[in-house]
């Protein structure tokens, strides 16, 4: 399932107009004693400008263009025990980030310095189901994040709305079975490209 949600991703950041190579699996020890893949994603846009201005922690299809150089680490929902319950209540939610996400940040983010001419200038952003909504269980998910020196987080609601609103019908792409399966779904009107909402 872990190839499932990297190529979601990959897709995403490929359509965002960058270039996305896998860094190697780690196995990774869990808190079961079992070992978990992590899916780390090397993405490169040589047009982003080289100092680009700051964006908010969390960030969205719009802040993509302010984004060079990433290291990506894509937290996979399919292999926690994330529940819809989870997903809507804040605390339960920060629990379970602290539990199998923040305690592993130093670990996911670790690359080898030989094989990077500034590793300091990559940015270090974490793909996770969601961020909690409110405070102050979001302000705290937050600030742990950047005390581990994690510079954004991306939520898949985020990279699943990009998809539908790039796909379009009248689009053949023959070269990925995902795009092409949200193009028929769009087609045969089974999902709607997400609305457009004022804040």
């Amino acid at each position: 399932m872990a190839c499932f949600d990297e190529n979601i991703v990959r897709q995403y950041f490929e359509l965002n107009g960058f270039g996305v190579r896998q860094l190697c699996v780690r196995a990774v020890c869990s808190r079961r004693k079992a070992m978990d893949q992590i899916i780390r994603l090397l993405i490169y846009k040589p047009s982003a400008p080289m100092s680009a201005a700051g964006s908010d922690f969390q960030l969205f299809s719009a802040d993509m263009a302010s984004i060079r150089r990433a290291i990506v680490v894509l937290h996979s929902w399919q292999h926690t025990s994330v529940t819809p319950a989870i997903l809507k209540n804040g605390a339960r939610l920060l629990d379970l980030l602290k539990k199998e996400v923040l305690n592993r940040t130093d670990d996911v983010f670790a690359v080898n310095e030989a094989l990077f001419e500034d590793a300091a200038a990559y940015q270090k952003i974490v793909v996770l189901p969601r961020l909690p909504m409110t405070d102050p269980e979001r302000s705290q998910c937050i600030a742990l994040f950047k005390e581990q020196g994690v510079d954004g987080v991306i939520a898949f609601s985020t990279i699943l709305e990009d998809l539908l609103r790039h796909v379009e019908v009248n689009h053949n792409y023959h070269q990925s079975e995902l795009l092409q399966f949200v193009r028929v779904l769009k087609m045969y009107d089974m999902v709607q490209a997400p609305q457009m909402q004022l804040f």
